[in-house]
């Protein structure tokens, strides 16, 4: 009787433990026959992730007791087309201290201000139908003194701050380091901070973005500013939503509006449909247009077949393309002021 007890003992002890902490694995397998086409050229071929990121991720939490909680998270891209040629956590790496004061996060994470661009896009800013609202001045290059754009998805060296829900009520305030010398010139290039202010309380959504990015050269500092807005009401019948954003900096500006839908169909279809418009404040006659449409049909619930068509329109001194995510299906040449077309037929698994 009393081994028994023990090994009861041991058990429940085991029991408890596994309660307290968990670990799971999560991903995403998304592949599609995609073409695009401009008035130059055009190519045809299998590309990764044009319904939602193809990607591989652990995550897990740890009950430290007194409602103090310990978390990680880990995920990174997977090419399904190519199979990739290499594998990093490069999507998010971070840990966290979790309680009722909120949560407190360290590592690599989507801007916070970045959430707005894919919350109220009906293709999530991804594929040919996503709106490509990030970035919108330019990339890497072009952006001076930053890892990764003008206003990136994501940025190294976070430390942030999320506040807890409430009344749908949530704030989120991040820091990203530079990590550059104090004895170098300009030596706040890289420094991000960024911010998102959300109210949720179904079936209305609307969250405020803004991000600043310290940028330029060792001579010349240059600042970079993004601001988006976002709204969505969901009827049941059809969910609406609009996204007004703009960037700033290097004496250049871009504001851009999307409007966008989502409706059921049956008991397994989604048909979606945005609407983009680009308006560039430093150059004349250089604006473009994007219509793009969807269908997703679900065979489970965790896989889904869809199809997607988009259509870019560009001035004369605009070559905006598309927000293919793709690491072999290089987007063709889009000069200034083509047309370009976009299409995906594709299947998505989720686990």
């Amino acid at each position: 009787m009393k081994h028994t007890l023990i090994v009861l003992s041991v058990l429940a002890t085991c029991a408890a433990a596994s309660a307290q902490s968990s670990v799971t694995m999560f991903g995403v397998v998304d592949a599609s026959v995609t073409r695009l086409s401009s008035d130059s050229a055009n190519v045809t071929g299998l590309a990764s992730g044009e319904q939602s990121s193809s990607r591989l991720g652990f995550r897990g939490i740890e009950d430290l007791g007194g409602g103090l909680k310990a978390g990680f998270w880990l995920e990174g891209s997977l090419a399904v087309d190519n199979g990739g040629t290499s594998y990093r956590f490069d999507r998010r790496s971070t840990i966290s201290l979790l309680g009722g004061f909120g949560e407190v996060r360290l590592g690599r994470d989507k801007l916070a201000s970045y959430l707005n661009v894919e919350s109220f896009d009906p293709f999530g800013d991804i594929g040919v139908g996503g709106n490509g609202l990030n970035n919108m001045l330019g990339g890497a290059a072009a952006a001076e003194g930053t890892a990764e754009g003008s206003h990136p998805k994501r940025s190294s060296n976070i430390i942030a701050y999320i506040s807890p829900n409430i009344g749908g009520l949530q704030g989120q305030l991040q820091y990203s380091f530079g990590e550059r010398p104090s004895n170098q010139p300009n030596n706040d290039r890289g420094n991000i901070v960024s911010a998102r202010v959300s109210y949720q309380a179904s079936p209305l959504e609307v969250a405020l973005g803004y991000a600043q990015l310290d940028a330029g050269t060792a001579a010349t500092a240059v600042t970079y500013k993004a601001t988006n807005i976002g709204a969505s009401y969901d009827f049941g019948v059809v969910k609406p939503m609009v996204l007004i954003a703009t960037e700033r900096g290097a004496g250049r500006g871009v504001n851009a509006y999307t409007l966008g839908a989502s409706a059921p169909l049956g008991q397994a279809g989604e048909f979606r449909v945005g609407y983009t418009r680009f308006n560039t404040q430093n150059v004349d006659d250089a604006d473009s247009s994007k219509l793009a449409l969807g269908y997703f049909h679900k065979l489970s619930k965790r896989t889904v077949v869809y199809g997607m068509l988009a259509r870019v329109s560009n001035d004369n001194n605009a070559s905006r393309g598309f927000a293919v995510s793709s690491s072999s299906l290089t987007a063709p040449l889009i000069a200034a002021g083509d047309s370009a077309t976009g299409y995906s037929v594709g299947v998505r698994h989720t686990f």
